[in-house]
């Protein structure tokens, strides 16, 4: 299946959410339920793309066959309408190209190739890893450089060097440098995509394509408003959307962590997306009820439980 059609400053579309994986409650992946996220992600949160199995989708805990089918139901449901992007990184080069080959073979539009985390390669390391990954199959590679996560950032240098692999077409920054991103994207084609929603419209302001957010799971028509507005020079609009929305980046992404808040932002306006799996736990009651008031505070309509 073809990917809808994108701009070069934006190969991946704009809005886009780092999807989480709907469990069921023993544990099971609950395809249908990720057939019905990714459509109201789409249809009703205005995302033109989506990811799936990164680490909002709780892809250390998923099976590669698992991966495989979670990616296949994404793309059944809407491949056709939106940009739909594997997360195929691992901290195993090999084990990354297999995964690789596999969302090519599922029908993928995109790769996310997150830095090798754990085993803090040195940026030799970094860039055959990464090249070796971007030459397994024809696909457009998205890069994740999240230092916070890896314990290694992609250096400037490292990515002025993997800027000229054809396949390489954009970053997925969540490293909070702003000015070594600015400098990468004033001297590459390389396309920037924040990857930190504390940080969505700065990084619009020195240029970015567009997120890949998780508050837009509950957000997303209202960030791909303020990618409109900032666009088309209403800055001013789009500053006020960012301003209303800090209730609900804090609520989501500062209490427990990306997938376990999502999911429980999710229930509270009617979408549940199920449990998450061990290691990570479920939200609290008394952080449920926090985020409630966070959700409501940042104007969202709360129809759950």
């Amino acid at each position: 299946m073809a990917p809808p059609t994108r701009t070069s400053d934006a190969p991946f579309g704009r809005m886009l959410t780092a999807m989480v994986t709907p469990f069921s409650a023993d544990g099971a992946v609950d395809y249908p339920g990720v057939q019905r996220l990714a459509t109201f992600l789409v249809d009703e949160q205005r995302n033109d793309g989506l990811v799936v199995s990164g680490t909002t989708g709780e892809s250390p805990t998923t099976t590669d066959g698992e991966k495989e089918r979670i990616l296949r139901a994404v793309l059944e449901a809407v491949g056709d309408r939106a940009t739909v992007v594997a997360g195929v990184g691992t901290n195993d080069t090999a084990h990354s190209v297999e995964l690789a080959r596999a969302a090519q073979r599922a029908g993928a539009h995109g790769l996310l190739v997150v830095t090798p985390y754990y085993s803090k390669p040195p940026q030799e390391g970094l860039y055959q890893h990464f090249t070796t990954v971007a030459d397994a199959t024809a696909l457009p590679v998205m890069l994740y450089d999240i230092p916070g996560r890896s314990g290694v950032p992609i250096q400037t240098e490292t990515l002025f060097r993997l800027a000229h692999h054809p396949a390489i077409r954009a970053v997925k920054d969540a490293k909070a440098d702003l000015f070594a991103g600015s400098m990468v994207s004033a001297h590459t084609d390389l396309a920037f995509y924040s990857g930190d929603d504390t940080l969505n419209l700065p990084w619009l302001s020195v240029g970015a394509a567009g997120f890949v957010s998780v508050i837009g799971h509950v957000a997303g028509a209202d960030l791909a408003m303020m990618i409109e507005h900032y666009r088309a020079g209403e800055v001013a609009a789009a500053l006020e959307i960012h301003r209303r929305l800090l209730p609900v980046v804090s609520g989501i992404m500062n209490r427990a962590g990306g997938a376990i808040m999502a999911k429980a932002a999710l229930r509270l306006i009617g979408q549940d997306a199920g449990v998450v799996r061990l290691p990570l736990v479920d939200a609290t009651t008394e952080q449920i009820a926090l985020l409630r008031a966070d959700l409501v505070a940042g104007g969202l309509k709360i129809t759950g439980d």
